[in-house]
């Protein structure tokens, strides 16, 4: 693919930026599963955890290649500081950009933005691995609220989160559709 001339500018630009910044620590953050906050910080404030968050939520609004390419280049330095970012750029954003209320747009998408929020994506479980349509966990409603009933593992970001985006059946009669 021949790249235009944006996504040429995106990619040396986050290409500097992960030589400079993730490369170093790499090793230390592989070793003790930590992101120094300043790294954090400066992802953010470059719109690199949120190249597809639209603009009127304080992401980059940018393109799908401008994403991967974004994550080609920090998971080229450093596979684990790959794998936050694409919790906080789609695994967490995109679930409440497409099912989510204005209320939970506004809410939660302009602090992941800003990296003031970390999310967590809980799909995961024992037995069923990461197969949606194999899942136990079930949200049933209450009133106005949802009580889960299940289990989740390998939960991306769970030691570091704020808030969860977790994976449940609703109505087991309907499959894929009760996600």
């Amino acid at each position: 693919m021949i790249l235009q001339k944006e996504h040429k500018l995106l990619q040396k630009a986050i290409r500097d930026f992960a030589n400079e910044e993730i490369g170093p620590i790499a090793s230390e953050v592989d070793k003790t599963g930590e992101m120094p906050k300043e790294v954090l910080d400066k992802l953010a404030h470059y719109k690199f955890l949120s190249t597809v968050i639209p603009k009127e939520y304080g992401g980059a609004g940018t393109d799908y290649l401008s994403y991967a390419i974004v994550m080609e280049e920090i998971s080229r330095k450093c596979c684990s500081t790959g794998t936050y970012v694409t919790a906080a750029s789609t695994l967490v954003s995109l679930p409440i950009l497409k099912f989510g209320t204005e209320e939970q747009k506004q809410k939660y998408l302009k602090p992941l933005a800003e990296g003031k929020y970390i999310g967590a994506f809980a799909l995961t479980e024992p037995g069923a691995g990461s197969d949606a349509a194999a899942q136990q966990t079930e949200a049933v409603l209450d009133g106005d609220n949802y009580i889960l009933n299940g289990r989740k593992c390998f939960i991306t970001n769970a030691p570091i989160c704020d808030f969860s985006i977790v994976i449940a059946m609703t109505d087991k009669s309907k499959g894929l559709k009760g996600t």
